[in-house]
């Protein structure tokens, strides 16, 4: 393999020739084989930004002569396009702040930069890495805000596919508007609703953390740009931190504002542990709702059977002709390893020590990671599932009928202890409580079929 030399403040290294990474990258490539994994899309494009952006401002302010920053921009657009990505090799388990995936940002902007101007990958004769790509930055207040920059981007694309999902849902709670059923508490029987309630109240739930993550993502908006070291701002010129900001802002079409204190800003994730915990609501949601209808399709002869989900595939290498719930369980999974993240950002967040909090990395992956599993998967639920629920009309309408909760309905017209009574005895005698009050005179025919009235027991809940 061909190599270059190249040196650091730690002595020299060979690094492969046709790489536009270099040493510090190297050694943390070195240091670190632990995972395989690599930084999310999201955040190569979140630095390359940034980059961009400091060089923007530290042209305007003349501390990066023209024909530098013009590299230094263009080098930053091909990263931004995705050209570069496989140049980004440090894993998502690194070094303390993200200095390792800093430099390696630094050092493939260099490199390309430098080629634009006419040199040599490796030299750093032209445009430094150091001197001129990570001028006026630190590891400290870039990775913070290539995180929000980055995790803000993702929750604008997750935004329309929770939009997405409450609607099917809202739209299954349409069509189902008038499917009487018995509704469940602790999982038994009671007081009649339909199942487009049920449904509708899913997406009502969904709605409710769609905009709660978006309230929790306007805290990523303050970013730390331009505080460098601890917040200080050290080595930045007068007017650097807002300019770099704005820039970014314009870049990314987020609306980005410089940190209030940029100190918090190193030192606090609570921003990020603010997002990661509306993920885990949402998570828990999906959950919940996916349980709900697990149980709602069981059978087809021996659980509920109100529904019918679609069939994606074959359930059984033994069992012919079994279906089983596969895109639902598959959401389960998901929501769970959303969930388990979630504390591990955690325990990221109060890792924080003194002036900078070190678990960035961790934090930012986790959080990518969970947003992108519901990008990949919720628009194929969406979809593939959802929308192609279909209900048994007659099987729910049975459960209605039989339901000896239809007691409740009886508390004003004979008091709540004589309705017990007629609950204890339907069930007893596997009876229906309709025949039961017919049978004691509790009510007459009229009465019965006013006040067990399908459209009249649920729609009073609307």
């Amino acid at each position: 393999m061909d190599t270059r030399t190249e040196k650091d403040s730690l002595g020299e290294r060979a690094v492969p020739a046709d790489c536009y990474y270099g040493i510090q990258t190297l050694r943390a490539v070195e240091n670190f084989p632990i995972s395989g994994l690599r930084a999310h899309p999201a955040l190569i494009r979140a630095y390359a930004a940034i980059k961009k952006a400091c060089a923007l401002a530290n042209q305007e302010l003349k501390a990066l002569d023209a024909p530098k920053a013009e590299a230094v921009i263009k080098a930053a657009d091909e990263v931004l396009s995705g050209r570069w990505d496989s140049q980004f090799v440090v894993d998502v388990y690194q070094a303390g702040a993200g200095t390792s995936f800093n430099m390696n940002a630094n050092e493939v902007i260099a490199n390309r930069a430098s080629e634009l101007l006419g040199g040599k990958r490796g030299e750093y004769r032209l445009v430094h890495p150091n001197d001129h790509v990570n001028m006026a930055q630190s590891t400290n207040d870039t990775f913070p805000t290539a995180s929000h920059v980055a995790v803000l981007s993702q929750l604008k694309r997750l935004d329309p596919v929770l939009a997405s999902l409450a609607q099917a849902f809202s739209a299954k709670g349409r069509e189902f508007a008038d499917y009487i059923k018995s509704a469940r508490t602790h999982l038994q029987d009671a007081v009649p609703i339909t199942l487009g309630q049920e449904f509708n109240a899913y997406a009502e739930s969904i709605e409710a953390c769609r905009e709660e993550l978006a309230r929790r993502g306007a805290l990523l908006e303050r970013v730390a740009l331009g505080g460098t070291a601890a917040g200080t701002g050290t080595n930045t010129l007068p007017g650097f931190r807002e300019k770099a900001v704005a820039h970014l802002a314009k870049i990314t079409e987020l609306a980005l504002k410089p940190a209030r204190d940029p100190r918090m800003g190193l030192q606090s994730h609570q921003p990020l542990a603010a997002v990661s915990s509306g993920l885990k609501e949402l998570a828990l949601e999906l959950t919940r709702i996916s349980n709900d209808l697990r149980l709602m399709c069981s059978g087809p002869t021996s659980g509920f059977a109100e529904i019918v989900l679609p069939a994606v595939q074959p359930g059984s290498s033994i069992m012919p002709g079994k279906v089983n719930p596969s895109m639902i369980e598959c959401l389960n999974m998901v929501c769970f390893q959303i969930i388990g993240r979630d504390l591990a950002v955690g325990l990221c967040a109060q890792a924080g020590q003194m002036d900078l909090n070190v678990m960035t990395p961790l934090a930012a992956y986790d959080l990518l990671d969970s947003i992108q599993l519901l990008l990949n998967f919720l628009p194929v639920v969406d979809k593939r599932c959802i929308r192609g629920i279909v209900a048994d009309r007659d099987k729910c309408r049975d459960y209605f009928q039989k339901s000896p909760s239809l007691a409740t309905l009886l508390n004003p017209k004979i008091g709540y202890a004589k309705a017990a009574e007629l609950f204890k005895e339907a069930v007893k005698d596997k009876t229906t409580i309709a025949h039961l009050a017919l049978q004691k005179g509790v009510l007459t025919q009229k009465e019965l079929d006013e006040l067990f009235d399908p459209k009249a027991v649920a729609g009073a809940l609307d």
